[in-house]
């Protein structure tokens, strides 16, 4: 080999050692951040679950996981992508949901953003709980002691969001912009009078005109906190749901995006945005870590774990128990009044063909309250199992909380089997519970042509052309979770509350309640 190439070979090697040199000195000086995610909590402050036979959730157990983790010497952002009020437990619902903001400011989160139910009873409502003021039941109340941001949530009155479209947060001097989104289904899924004079904007558009913003500002780590659903397999795989479908549209700038509202797990990359979703109810949270280039002001390595908040091998938060046990005084006599009992354990989870022993005897009691011919529940409406023994009103009212009342209307066999094809044309394919008939439906037939057979419960058809009456809630009547069908029903009437409806019905069945008949819905 001549002395030149030599030459090159050596000035070659000191280069890559040089270029490692500045690598490794380069990383050293990279910025570590912790981002702790939390999403449709629900006010569950003092449940819990079951999870691989060991229990799981609730504030104290959160709050002590929480804490553990940020006691580490690195900073940390404490966020949440929406529903974290609304749905809830009694303890926070019958407080206004006052125990879980209060829970949150305890645990100090840093910015978080509103989820359909933060909507469920009215922008004012939502902005009280945020920015405080009085309610009638429960007097003055300070509001959350962090900000809140939504960019596509628009006052059809002034056209401005009602929220700060973004919120900055600097940890050691480097900005973070935090984007909320809340999904544009909302407009389907909670009570118009809940969501009066507002607009949802596109969610994608709404997450780049706000990237634009950020960076006009000299901000390059942007995080996006979506209530829109996310899911993935355990190792990443098999990425799905809207956000996924979102992420090669939006702006390259958003490096991290906390997903919610399917109540789902999500710990996946997508167009190298990373995509986290920690289930519900404080059963977990996300665990992201980040580092920033202090140069160009960026996020240039991140990667998450979704951590469980088993009880086993930790104690609760002591603080956060004290304030739950607070929030209880008072309530607890209302909450543990025994009501009837259950010889059997009536599930949420739903069959094959989408039957659920819950939603049918829930379809039951709305029937039977109401004297209709048929009755039907929606199972977005049930938010926990009916467990065999005692029922307390505690673990009724937690089963049933949103506060909807009875209906009864007229419809025609044809306009129910438009409602029946509603099942699966709407953005939720949800099926819905019936009582009093029996529907048999094509899993591969078309959309509009599912219905197979539609009769009454002793096997007669129903008649397209005769008028039958049925019994729902007003969430449906109003045309909740899609089924706009039930729009067209006549001579309404209104009824109690479901929850008071399916107290009296165990009453009426001298207080103890027995499996209902199954098979009234069968898959082809």
């Amino acid at each position: 080999m001549s002395i030149h190439k030599w030459t090159l070979v050596v000035l070659l090697v000191m280069l890559y050692v040089i270029g490692s040199s500045f690598s490794s000195e380069d990383k050293e000086k990279l910025i570590p951040i912790q981002l702790l995610g939390v999403n449709d909590f629900h006010g569950q402050l003092e449940t819990s679950r079951t999870v691989d036979g060991k229990q799981v959730g609730g504030a104290g157990y959160l709050a002590a996981y929480v804490k553990k983790v940020k006691k580490e010497n690195v900073p940390s952002l404490l966020v949440h992508a929406g529903d974290m009020v609304g749905g809830s437990a009694p303890l926070s619902a019958l407080k206004q949901d006052e125990p879980t903001i209060e829970f949150m400011n305890r645990l100090g989160f840093d910015v978080g953003t509103v989820g359909n139910h933060e909507f469920d009873e009215g922008v004012e409502e939502m902005k009280r709980l945020l920015n405080g003021g009085k309610h009638e039941k429960t007097g003055e109340f300070g509001g959350a002691t962090f900000p809140y941001t939504v960019a596509n949530v628009i006052d059809t009155e002034t056209n401005e969001p009602i929220l700060p479209p973004y919120v900055i947060k600097k940890v050691n001097g480097i900005p973070i912009g935090f984007i909320g989104i809340v999904t544009t289904e909302t407009k389907y899924i909670v009570l118009p009078k809940g969501i009066k004079g507002l607009k949802f904007k596109d969610e994608v558009a709404s997450i780049n005109e706000t990237v634009q913003d950020l960076k006009r500002k000299g901000v390059r780590s942007i995080v996006v906190l979506a209530h829109v659903s996310a899911s993935s397999e355990m190792d990443g795989s098999r990425p799905s749901q809207e956000l996924v479908d979102f992420a090669p549209l939006i702006d390259d700038e958003v490096d991290v995006i906390f997903g919610g509202h399917n109540h789902r797990h999500a710990n996946t990359t997508v167009n190298g945005k990373l995509i986290v979703e920690s289930y519900s109810y404080g059963t977990a949270f996300s665990n992201v870590n980040i580092k920033i280039d202090p140069k160009t002001k960026d996020i240039v390595e991140k990667e998450a774990n979704i951590v469980r908040t088993f009880h086993e091998g930790i104690e609760p938060d002591q603080e956060i128990l004290k304030m739950v046990r607070t929030y209880g005084k008072g309530q607890n006599k209302l909450l543990n009044e025994v009501v009837g009992h259950s010889e059997e354990t009536f599930t949420k989870h739903k069959s094959v063909s989408g039957e659920r022993t819950l939603g049918s005897i829930l379809a039951d009691s709305n029937r039977e309250t109401m004297g209709a011919d048929f009755g039907f529940m929606n199972p977005g409406g049930i938010r926990a199992d009916l467990d065999k023994g005692d029922i307390t009103w505690g673990k009724l009212y937690t089963m049933l909380p949103f506060g909807t009342n009875l209906v009864k209307m007229d419809v025609t066999g044809a306009q129910i089997k438009e409602i029946l094809e509603q099942q699966w044309t709407g953005n939720f394919q949800t099926i819905l519970q019936p009582s009093g008939l029996h529907f048999t439906w094509k899993k591969n037939a078309a959309h509009g042509e599912k219905i197979a057979s539609l009769t009454k419960e002793d096997g007669k058809p129903i008649s397209p052309e005769n008028t039958y009456s049925i019994a729902i809630t007003n969430y449906l009547a109003t045309g909740g979770d899609g089924f706009t069908a039930f729009k067209k029903g006549t001579n309404v009437v209104n009824g109690p509350l479901t929850l008071d409806s399916f107290i009296s019905y165990i009453h009426k069945n001298t207080g103890s309640l027995k499996q209902p008949e199954g098979n009234r819905i069968a898959l082809k």
